[in-house]
């Protein structure tokens, strides 16, 4: 088995705020729109969970903002690229977040337990990836796990949608936004029997 690569890198907030766009598994063919709806939102920087493929989807995401990527199952060609990046959201000298993205780190709803080993080494408490292509945010034992879904090929009856993580020095807000309306992408409702 390869060696996995870490990585660690700091974002600075941008007068106290910052606007992060989360992509994944774009198996090397994003969305049309997915771009227009991206740039649309001005993010400050873009990360992708991985399962990339064609590299070239990096240099259209590094178009619009700068650009953090993992590599994923498919991303065999790409060595250069990390397993996992720690990212320490700063404002100035202080660390307001860590988080942690990766490809692979849910089981269903729940934290692999190699994961959250990762996150308390890096002291992450916002865990971000892809790999399932199905939008999820939730919490297990402390930590938030955020995926934000694919906006590559759809994938069954999976809506194609990325997130966005809005933080600043007091909060953290995470939504999906839908690649083919640009709204806000919520789960359906589940009916009652």
């Amino acid at each position: 088995m390869a060696k996995r690569v870490h990585r660690r890198e700091t974002i600075q907030l941008r007068d106290g705020s910052l606007r992060l766009v989360a992509v994944a598994d774009t198996h090397s063919h994003p969305h049309a729109e997915s771009a227009r709806r991206i740039a649309a939102l001005t993010p400050d920087h873009i990360v992708h969970a991985s399962d990339i493929g064609a590299l070239t989807v990096l240099d259209g995401l590094r178009s619009i903002a700068p650009l953090s990527a993992v590599r994923g199952n498919i991303d065999v060609h790409a060595p250069d690229i990390p397993d996992s990046i720690a990212l320490d959201i700063r404002d100035g000298d202080e660390t307001v977040l860590t988080a942690l993205l990766l490809h692979i780190a849910l089981y269903g709803g729940k934290l692999r337990a190699d994961v959250i080993r990762l996150a308390a080494e890096v002291g992450a408490s916002l865990v971000l990836c892809g790999h399932s292509h199905v939008p999820f945010m939730g919490r297990d034992r402390g930590l938030t796990a955020f995926n934000p879904g694919s906006i590559g090929p759809r994938r069954f009856l999976l809506p194609i949608v990325f997130g966005v993580v809005e933080i600043d020095r007091k909060r953290v807000a995470l939504r999906h936004v839908d690649c083919e309306t640009g709204e806000t992408w919520m789960p359906p409702a589940v009916g009652r029997g």
